[in-house]
């Protein structure tokens, strides 16, 4: 037999992955080492003339800005609350469609199809559909009961970004939780309940260990892509009132292509960065433990 590298690799496939490696390394480490360097220039497009290695100044004028703390707390509460309904709302949903009922398939279609639709069409579904303080469908639910309309936007501004994005995200957990759970073995089910236990003991004594893992992978997923929720800011709230609803994201967009600040932008980028890196680091050191449990 052909000798093998340790990889696992014949000794000439290196040529063969080198071009599909090389593209690899430099659609990932190009811009990453483009934003390292602008993070330490002094370089706003409003004021070219001022050019220059900043050094740690970007740094710390980012540390000093208020606005970066409320953003970083923004998207932790974001991340947070989204995380948790999803989680819980796609548990529940996927015990529901767990049970044979008529009609499934076609009611797992219409759970599943906010997952589908573009992060800006939903968003002024939202905004202009229901969430509308005049024309809106909740507006018109809270005056059918005798209440006032509310201004979602602008008295709720957090809470509706969290709706919203909560609502995109719950079908991704739905499907991978419905997944795990028909994957359980019939005859443990079975076991279960000639043993007496009702839909309670078996959800949480058998579904809920089996689904420790799915729950895991959905709340990395979630997680990393969550950090960088930026659409549903921008068509409804655009991140207001003041800073209500900006996040890190839409913090650099505030900075580059409002404020034409490239160096601070990607020094908030590298924070991102690193914030990121920090929430997938933890969420795959809990996916591996429960994995190897």
């Amino acid at each position: 037999m052909t000798p093998r590298t340790r990889l696992g690799v014949l000794p000439g496939d290196w040529r063969l992955l080198s071009p599909a490696v090389g593209a690899l390394a430099l659609w990932m480490v190009l811009p990453l080492a483009m934003t390292l360097w602008f993070s330490f220039q002094r370089y706003n497009l409003l004021t070219p003339q001022l050019r220059g290695f900043a050094g740690a100044a970007n740094y710390a004028t980012l540390v000093s800005d208020p606005a970066l703390w409320a953003s970083i707390a923004n998207t932790v509460v974001l991340v947070g609350s989204v995380l948790v309904i999803s989680i819980i709302a796609g548990l529940l949903v996927a015990a529901i469609f767990d049970e044979p009922f008529s009609g499934r398939r076609m009611a797992r279609l219409f759970v599943v199809a906010p997952f589908f639709v573009m992060p800006t069409v939903g968003a002024l579904i939202w905004k202009n559909l229901l969430m509308h303080p005049v024309n809106g469908l909740f507006a018109a639910a809270a005056r059918g009961l005798g209440m006032p309309a509310v201004d979602w936007f602008t008295d709720w501004p957090m809470a509706s970004i969290v709706l919203i994005v909560a609502w995109q995200w719950t079908p991704f957990a739905f499907l991978i939780f419905l997944t795990a759970m028909q994957s359980i073995d019939p005859s443990v089910r079975e076991a279960a309940l000639l043993d007496g236990a009702d839909w309670r003991d078996r959800f949480i004594h058998l579904v809920l260990p089996h689904l420790r893992r799915a729950i895991g992978i959905v709340a990395m997923v979630e997680a990393i892509f969550l950090l960088t929720v930026f659409a549903e800011i921008l068509v409804t709230t655009g991140g207001g009132p003041g800073l209500a609803t900006t996040n890190l994201a839409f913090f650099i967009y505030i900075k580059a292509l409002l404020q034409y600040d490239v160096g601070i932008a990607s020094a908030a980028g590298v924070i991102a960065i690193l914030l990121a890196n920090g929430i997938a680091f933890f969420f795959m050191r809990t996916v591996s433990r429960s994995i190897d449990v």
